[in-house]
């Protein structure tokens, strides 16, 4: 039991967080304007999901900057359920 705690976490230290930042304009957004939840299975092979930044934020050229996180919790639950649930969070920001 010792060894397969020790192995837990030791992928989850491994296997970190990630991120992903798409800066469109040097404009500050404290708070994403829409925050989004989003579940792939089978690590996501094949699998999209779209959010239409333009749309979000009124246009286009009031997209600050889109994110895409894969956060500690979201790592574990990949692991425990062996890459069969893959959630991540989407978020997207927009100038006032």
């Amino acid at each position: 039991m010792k060894k397969l705690l020790i192995a837990v976490v030791a992928s989850m230290a491994l296997a970190g967080c990630a991120q992903q930042t798409f800066t469109i304009k040097h404009d500050i957004a404290e708070k994403p304007t829409q925050e989004v939840k989003q579940a792939f299975f089978v690590q996501g092979l094949g699998q999209t999901q779209t959010i239409d930044a333009a749309q979000v934020c009124g246009g286009a050229d009031k997209v600050v900057r889109t994110e895409v996180q894969e956060s500690g919790m979201d790592v574990l639950l990949r692991v425990v359920t062996l890459g069969i649930y893959t959630p991540r969070e989407a978020r997207v920001y927009c100038s006032k």
